[in-house]
């Protein structure tokens, strides 16, 4: 096999698949390491405003912005 113009002999397409293989399996566990932490965020604040409404806790009133830059 040839790529850029230079012969990869077996060990070095063995490589390169198992490089290849490495990345896609650290991009996975990327994406759902980032899907566990988005799903916990939302837990979390379900979890907050359900223990807030059974405790009477009313949520702060936003304030409007006062200079430039709010």
């Amino acid at each position: 096999m040839t790529l850029f113009g230079t012969t990869l002999d077996g060990a070095q397409i063995a490589a390169l698949v198992g490089l290849l293989a490495t990345l896609a399996l650290w991009l996975i566990v990327l994406g759902r390491e980032r899907g566990y932490a988005r799903w916990f965020r939302q837990w979390e604040a379900s979890r907050k405003a359900r223990l807030d409404a059974e405790n009477g806790v009313r949520p702060e009133q936003k304030r409007k912005p006062t200079g430039p830059w709010g």
